[in-house]
């Protein structure tokens, strides 16, 4: 898997974080320093802000490098501060909805802001099965311009400063200010999550409730979503690295036959994603370890990696060994025949035969995206989240 630059030790990050308080954290919060640098938390309750109380204050990097701090919405009659992110199917579900509201309330003074509380540390490959993306401040950056946001989306993954102070359980959790910036609701934004079926009911009513001066019938609602992946979870990403790193990797043969077949995708209901490569290629053997990746984010829904390696037959020792460097615990083939041409057109007879070479191929074999080369891993991760089988939502 590829090593991110902040996963260091977590009882060296531990250690750090015993010696440092919440209040700390908040403080050291309020000097910016360049986003994206997630540190651990301390494991602490985390109660969300009571009806009544003053919005707290914030001081955090939107996806377009400016910080904000309250006192940017000080003119709002109404402030919506909704806490979404990238990777939550519910998140994504109600993306448009929060576009709507911020396009239908921005004329009538009502300023809304997101903000993404979860930290990279807490946050497993395997809770990423919904989604092209995960929770980091670069990723933020891509969600925001792949669905048009028309509202600052701020990242408060490093120390959840902001997080910590209003308390959001799930993605999203939104909270309701007035023009005093006192809470007067929160919860869910609507009860529907399917997208289409409802356009945040909740939030619209208590906002004209606030525009009118008027009483919200249910100030406080349940929210449904993905809990937020506060740092000091990062105990039980380690623990599911660990336990990766124990699969068995194992390696079979296959002939032009056993390819054809494969490629067919007759024995299985899945969609099914096949990496041809070798262990003298470069590229290749440069972005395996993402694939081993998009296996472990998909693998658990109606999909599956395949690579074949087109090393030569009798390298299988080699192949072997490669594969159990990068914990490649799939279904892994060597390509059994010494006629590469003969493999070349078992694959895809449109592919000209360089390395790499990848398909995502449906049951019954259409192929559905293909790419000779080296992988645009955006690009592929959205083919597969967005293909008919799969789908960002529940």
């Amino acid at each position: 898997m590829k090593t991110q630059p902040y996963l260091v030790p977590f009882f060296a990050l531990m250690l750090v974080a015993c010696q440092s308080s919440p209040n700390q954290a908040s403080q050291s919060a309020q000097q910016p320093t360049a986003p994206g640098q997630p540190q651990l938390v301390a494991k602490q309750n985390v109660k969300t802000l009571d009806i009544g109380s003053d919005a707290p204050d914030f001081n955090l990097p939107d996806v377009d490098g400016r910080y904000y701090t309250l006192k940017d919405f000080k003119d709002a009659k109404a402030l919506v501060v909704v806490f979404t992110c990238n990777h939550c199917p519910t998140a994504q579900a109600y993306e448009d909805r929060v576009i709507a509201l911020t396009n239908d309330y921005k004329e009538k003074g009502v300023a809304v802001v997101a903000i993404s509380p979860n930290s990279p540390l807490g946050l497993l490959p395997e809770e990423l099965g919904y989604s092209d993306l995960n929770d980091d401040y670069e990723a933020g950056k891509l969600r925001a311009a792949y669905k048009k946001f028309n509202f600052p989306y701020l990242y408060d993954g490093d120390t959840h400063a902001a997080s910590l102070q209003y308390g959001p359980v799930a993605t999203p959790h939104v909270f309701i200010f007035d023009a005093a910036k006192k809470l007067r609701y929160t919860g869910r934004l609507d009860k529907s999550e399917k997208p289409g079926s409802a356009n945040a009911e909740d939030a619209r009513a208590a906002i004209d409730a606030i525009l009118s001066g008027g009483t919200i019938a249910d100030p406080v609602t349940k929210t449904f979503g993905c809990s937020t992946k506060w740092a000091w979870k990062a105990d039980l990403k380690e623990k599911a690295e660990r336990d990766w790193a124990k699969r068995k990797v194992t390696l079979n043969k296959l002939d032009v036959k056993g390819v054809q077949a494969l490629l067919k995708n007759e024995d299985s209901k899945k969609l099914r994603l096949v990496n041809v490569w070798a262990t003298w290629c470069g590229p290749c053997v440069r972005e395996y370890p993402s694939f081993i990746e998009i296996q472990r984010m998909y693998g658990e829904r109606d999909f599956e990696f395949v690579s074949i390696s087109a090393d030569k037959p009798e390298q299988e020792e080699k192949v072997l060994d490669f594969l159990k460097g990068r914990q490649s615990a799939v279904t892994n083939y060597l390509f059994s025949e010494n006629d590469k041409y003969a493999l070349i057109e078992a694959v895809d007879k449109n592919w000209n035969g360089a390395l790499p070479y990848t398909l995502l191929v449906e049951p019954g074999g259409k192929v559905v995206w293909s790419y000779q080369g080296d992988v645009d891993f955006l690009e592929l991760k959205r083919a597969i989240v967005e293909h008919p089988m799969m789908g960002r939502y529940y």
